[in-house]
């Protein structure tokens, strides 16, 4: 080992523990099932600083996963909620489940409008900061379009109910491909939507058009007035299909996206970026454009969910069928990715940090993978600091 990764690794080594620990408070209180919480304040921007500990320390899985849940069909989304329950989507039939702070699995309500073809369906959800959600967001293909959602949520862990939807913003493109479909409230308390191409590839490049764009609106689907097109929900644009979206402590946006025959991306997104698609795939290489930080051949990729852990970056991969880890450089390119669980789950659709740990989606059962026995499947893994000999430099 050369001297500069010795003292990296005697560094790393000396606040492991601090870290740890330090992601170990950040688990969700225990519940209280004695009352009822129904609030509906404002949602207040997240701070957009992780404790420098984790920060500093990359972190990789540590050892295998274990199985929390099994049956689920389908499954997209999870949103783990402070009370420590958790929410999860299933794609085809509409339904959310509530997954229970002890464990088990119960249904509370399938979305009404919800209208599943090829890849479209129940997809994202997502609630605002806050000691307890008063409302949960949802992405959903309807008859006509795509949409996001906000639902009243009310109750306790085993008696969660969801209140009738009230449209966020209506008239996204539908396909049966290519929906894009994540959902996330950043830093600035925004909400910020991923939608996809639609199958119709100009879109991309068209600003006139929602598709093929990320999406920044208020919670109530208004304009904010600093974004970049003046009077547009438009982030950035020149997307195929972006499904994760993440913040590092440094406040910096990552994006994981499906490529179309020869490289999947993960881009930080700037906003007013043009990301390229159709013009280019991949690295290109040209200042009109710009660039991912990382690309994978989509054999190895096909990324969905994201997720960002201090400056640790962890993307789920379907047909890639793997937990990619990504460390960056100082919250920037350049990164050094490593693939974890290769095949050992099958496909992965989603990644949610808990705590000091990763609760994962499998994704199995929706037509394009091979179910095993148990499938789908929610799954804990632990983390640990990353091995100094994968890092950068």
């Amino acid at each position: 080992m050369s001297g500069s990764r010795a003292a990296r690794a005697a560094g790393v080594a000396a606040v492991a523990a601090t870290v740890l620990a330090v992601l170990a408070a950040c688990a969700p209180p225990a519940p209280s099932p004695t009352a009822s919480r129904t609030a509906t304040s404002t949602p207040q921007p997240r701070p957009t600083g992780t404790s420098s500990a984790v920060a500093a320390v990359p972190l990789q899985p540590a050892g295998d996963a274990t199985v929390l849940e099994t049956g689920l069909d389908a499954p997209w989304s999870i949103v783990p909620l402070p009370s420590g329950s958790a929410l999860i989507s299933e794609r085809d039939s509409g339904l959310i489940r509530e997954r229970l702070p002890q464990g088990g699995l119960r249904d509370v309500r399938t979305v009404p409008g919800v209208v599943h073809a090829g890849e479209g369906g129940l997809l994202g959800l997502a609630v605002p900061a806050g000691s307890e959600p008063a409302r949960l967001y949802a992405y959903e293909t309807t008859a006509d379009d795509n949409r996001v959602v906000r639902l009243p949520l009310t109750g306790v862990p085993g008696s969660y109910t969801i209140g009738a939807p009230e449209t966020v913003i209506a008239g996204l493109p539908k396909g049966s491909n290519h929906n894009g479909g994540r959902i996330a409230f950043g830093p600035d308390g925004m909400l910020y939507v991923t939608v996809g191409d639609a199958g119709d590839t100009d879109r991309a490049q068209d600003l006139s058009s929602l598709g093929g764009k990320i999406l920044r609106v208020t919670p109530d689907g208004q304009v904010p007035a600093d974004n970049p097109f003046p009077g547009s929900p438009v982030w950035s644009y020149g997307h195929r299909n972006p499904q994760g979206i993440g913040w590092d402590s440094r406040g910096t946006m990552w994006a994981s996206e499906f490529g179309q025959d020869t490289w999947d991306e993960l881009n930080i997104i700037r906003p007013g970026a043009d990301y390229g698609w159709p013009v280019v795939e991949g690295i290109a290489g040209d200042p009109k454009y710009t660039d991912p930080v990382q690309q994978w051949r989509t054999s190895e990729a096909s990324p969905s969910g994201l997720a960002v852990v201090g400056d640790t970056i962890f993307i789920a991969a379907l047909r890639g069928e793997r937990l990619w880890t990504v460390w960056s450089t100082a919250g920037g390119a350049p990164v050094t990715a490593e693939a974890f669980f290769d095949g050992t789950y099958g496909r992965l659709r989603d990644v949610v940090s808990r705590g000091d740990r990763l609760w994962v989606l499998t994704n199995n059962t929706d037509g394009r993978g091979d179910p095993r026995s148990g499938d789908d499947r929610l799954l804990e893994v632990a983390l640990a600091p990353a091995d100094p000999a994968r890092l950068p430099g």
